[in-house]
């Protein structure tokens, strides 16, 4: 059973765009009838059963979507290289469909200049509130959403002394992958070579 709902949540998560484990889990768990809840699939059952997914049934248009998401963050990144950012998510993890946001992580003491090179480009965005693990404390930290070429980036800002320490995304949890812009720099050049 419990792979079943891993393959049922991977399958929401490509076709539906469901981008919560949690949710994709729970809804994949009512849709089996599945009544012991206590021993879901981990993320990592999940994501390897959305690339199975990817690969039987959307493998090309999932890789030109990766692709396409890969450039997109890094042409954001080189926008605010300033502001320390690694690309982190199902783009870097390379599990990204055609519903996915590209997520970043930046790292300044001054969070309000982000804003205002954002502001100054021209560039609109919206901010919110969240809950981020860093190291072994939780802590507030504001998210800027905005549309990047018909794409959503989600900008995390962090203090700078956080770039040294390990974001997660539990508290029993390992560190959140993250890539620096010279490894996404690298990834986009491993892909246009394939081409």
């Amino acid at each position: 059973m419990r792979q079943r709902i891993a393959a049922a949540a991977a399958r929401l998560m490509a076709e539906d765009g469901i981008d919560d484990f949690a949710l994709a889990k729970r809804k994949a768990a009512r849709q089996l009838g599945a009544e012991d809840t206590h021993s879901l699939p981990g993320n990592e059952e999940i994501e390897e059963q959305l690339r199975a997914y990817h690969s039987l049934y959307r493998n090309d248009e999932q890789q030109a979507e990766l692709r396409l998401l890969r450039e997109q963050a890094l042409a954001v990144m080189q926008l605010l290289k300033a502001f320390s950012p690694y690309l982190s998510g199902p783009v870097l993890r390379g599990t990204a469909g055609r519903y996915s946001d590209v997520d970043l992580q930046l790292f300044t003491d001054d969070e309000k200049s982000v804003e205002l090179l954002l502001l100054n480009r021209g560039i609109p965005y919206a901010v919110a509130q969240q809950r981020r693990l860093v190291g072994d404390q939780t802590r507030a930290a504001s998210v800027l959403r905005l549309d990047w070429e018909g794409t959503t980036v989600k900008l995390a800002v962090f203090p700078a002394n956080d770039e040294r320490s390990a974001l997660r995304s539990s508290p029993a949890g390992r560190p959140i992958e993250r890539a620096a812009l010279h490894a996404v720099a690298q990834l986009v050049q491993q892909a246009a070579g394939e081409n």
